[in-house]
């Protein structure tokens, strides 16, 4: 399994010049070199700057993974010995300067794990390439707008595109997947929701996005949220723009991806002024189902061989069960450590397995009692779909490894039909992955290095669709 390099957002360590040594200046640019992890190269690239009052900042990219600026928290230069810490991600990096100060050669450390690799100077810093990003000057009006939650609790707030001219427009409301994202959905060097902004407007189409409660701009608690939660914020969002004076509130829609692809029928089985639903990669399936298959079809595209995988879908389904059992969160932690000390003692004699630490131990219980994971495990989207009236149009990508094509078209027309919906349309597109890129395999390592942000295909698709049935 490849380590995930997340960025989070922290400040980087100012270190005086005072606390710095002349070799410290001498390593100013860009040094870059490879992890090798289980026959996959992940490039790792660190940036020495120093700041307009002199002081260093180091940060990390991970250009494979669509990470950049990762912040450093502790960088230390004794002779040529150099020691950096990166505690948001729980990674390390030693090694020792050549005599030309042209290349460092260490080792990365990371989830109990120690990678070799070798950073030679680079001439210039790495950039990630996205053709496809929207650029000014636009042909059309952009309002930044804040709104309040549907319990008036804190203030939501996004961008609200409208054509160039004054009118009455119809409006999609776009809906993101799962984690904290913001308006933009950005992820991996991509902003996909601020190119499906773009192209739906330039159609005459208004599109209001926005920052998820807790983050960006918008207020809340993101960490104590479920699923039924972001549904009220996009209520919320629904009941601002029937007050806007260029919105035609019989017109009034969402478009949501992954996670928001459950949010939109929730919504929507209750408030039948919705006038539409697109779903980009929208669960059918249990959160349970999901996870189980996703974690499957993932571990295979990276290499996993299939007794792994089923002992990791053992695992999974035994922690799902004392998550469903046990309410009370110090139960069900408990159970859990006894689960991954047990793994830990089968495979004490296995030179290939390695054991997760206390703190990463701790991090993983911390996830999966969350409220947001309990509620999505057992969280069945049927019973929202089944109460949907409006037009839908529901896609997936054919390489989707997160959110499985088939299984989950079958079991949202299977509740559509079941709920006497018959404007709907499902369709499954070749070649794309849960992001709708272009890909190959589909695996989720593919999405930073995949330059496409959406297939030409899929927009074409959702604004061929809106053309037909919303805006006619």
């Amino acid at each position: 399994m490849i380590i995930p390099i997340i960025a989070i957002a922290l400040i980087s360590p100012l270190i005086t010049s005072a606390q710095i040594s002349l070799s410290m200046k001498e390593l100013k640019g860009t040094w870059s070199g490879a992890l090798k992890i289980q026959g996959k190269q992940l490039r790792l690239v660190m940036n020495v700057m120093f700041s307009e009052t002199d002081s260093l900042i180091v940060t990390f990219d991970s250009p494979d993974q669509g990470v950049l600026d990762l912040p450093t928290s502790k960088v230390v230069l004794e002779e040529r010995l150099l020691d950096i810490s990166a505690d948001a991600i729980g990674g390390s990096f030693a090694g020792k300067v050549n005599e030309g100060i042209d290349s460092i050669a260490g080792s990365w450390k990371q989830g109990g794990m120690s990678f070799p690799i070798v950073l030679v100077r680079e001439g210039k810093r790495v950039t990630l390439n996205r053709p496809q990003e929207p650029k000014p000057p636009f042909p059309y009006r952009i309002e930044e707008v804040t709104f309040p939650g549907t319990k008036g609790e804190f203030d939501l707030a996004g961008t609200l595109t409208l054509p160039e001219n004054k009118g009455h427009y119809p409006v999609a409301i776009l809906l993101s997947g799962s984690g904290p994202q913001n308006r933009n959905e950005e992820l991996v060097g991509h902003k996909p929701f601020l190119l499906l902004a773009d192209y739906l407007t330039r159609q005459g189409i208004a599109v209001l996005r926005y920052d998820d409660r807790g983050v960006a701009m918008s207020k809340g608690d993101f960490k104590s949220a479920t699923s039924f939660d972001f549904a009220t914020d996009a209520e919320a969002a629904l009941d601002f723009l029937k007050h806007h004076p260029e919105i035609d509130t019989t017109r009034i829609g969402f478009i949501g991806h992954s996670e928001g692809g459950i949010l939109a029928p929730i919504v929507a089985s209750y408030r039948k002024d919705v006038a539409f639903i697109i779903l980009m990669a929208g669960p059918g399936l249990t959160g349970e189902q999901i996870l189980l298959l996703q974690s499957a079809l993932i571990s295979k595209s990276e290499g996993a061989d299939e007794s792994a995988i089923k002992i990791n879908e053992k695992l999974s389904k035994d922690i799902y069960s004392i998550l469903k059992k046990n309410r009370d969160n110090t139960r069900a932690a408990e159970k859990i450590r006894l689960l991954f000390a047990d793994l830990d003692k089968k495979n004490a004699k296995d030179t290939s397995y390695h054991p997760m630490s206390k703190k990463e131990v701790n991090a993983q219980i911390e996830s999966l009692t969350s409220p947001w994971f309990r509620c999505f495990l057992t969280l069945n989207p049927e019973e929202y779909l089944s109460k949907v009236t409006c037009p839908l149009l529901a896609i997936n990508g054919s390489l989707d490894l997160q959110v499985p094509s088939k299984e989950n078209l079958e079991a949202i027309e299977k509740a559509l039909i079941f709920g006497g919906n018959s404007t709907y349309v499902t369709e499954e597109l070749p070649g794309l992955n849960h992001l709708f890129q272009t890909a190959k395999t589909g695996s989720p390592s593919e999405y930073a290095k995949i330059e496409e942000t959406i297939s030409p295909t899929a927009l074409e698709l959702i604004g061929k669709w809106l053309l037909k049935n919303v805006v006619k």
